[in-house]
């Protein structure tokens, strides 16, 4: 089922999150699938829970339309309680973007590597180490869960100049092929 996103401007989505007990979660098999559906109907990368009104540690992630064609990468893969344990390497600047604000890139660096800690469905946790587009996408969607948004890190002046178009996605003045929704 293809769930609504949430819009900038929503105040879930500048909240921190809550770890998940995964006994209280007995259809998180479905919400992941929902997750990934939406992601996909979007033409996404990554999705966090906060994006579709949920105030909680998971995110998922298809980075594989982030690798040129014969090139081989990208990781498929939910996040479930994710704590990022280091980031580090050459830090590199990209022009980010997301679903929740549609239409607006702003220029984010971020290190290169990263490890990071996480459960998976049967509750059994992993460290694994990740670098590149799939770092980048997992910095990206773990900064949701603490109520970060890449404009966050733009310079005033930048912030400044996309003002309007903040304010009129948050009114709901955005054209998107997807489903959202916009603050009341």
């Amino acid at each position: 089922m293809i769930l609504p996103i949430l819009a900038y401007g929503d105040p879930v989505l500048k909240k921190d999150t809550v770890e998940i007990e995964l006994s209280e979660y007995p259809n998180l098999t479905g919400l992941i699938d929902n997750m990934f559906e939406t992601m996909y109907a979007a033409h996404g990368v990554g999705l966090a829970a906060p994006q579709v009104g949920l105030g909680i540690k998971l995110f998922v992630m298809d980075s594989a339309r982030m690798y040129d064609e014969g090139q081989v990468g990208g990781t498929k893969k939910a996040f479930i309680n994710p704590e990022i344990l280091s980031e580090t390497g050459e830090e590199w600047t990209f022009s980010e973007g997301c679903l929740s604000i549609p239409g607006v890139r702003g220029e984010v660096t971020r290190p290169k590597d990263l490890r990071i800690k996480f459960q998976d469905l049967d509750g059994n946790w992993h460290e694994e180490d990740y670098t590149s587009w799939d770092a980048r996408v997992i910095q990206h969607e773990y900064d949701h869960l603490e109520g970060t948004l890449f404009t966050d890190y733009l310079p005033s002046l930048r912030k400044q100049l996309l003002k309007t178009k903040l304010n009129n996605i948050s009114k709901g003045n955005v054209e998107v092929d997807y489903r959202m929704k916009f603050p009341k």
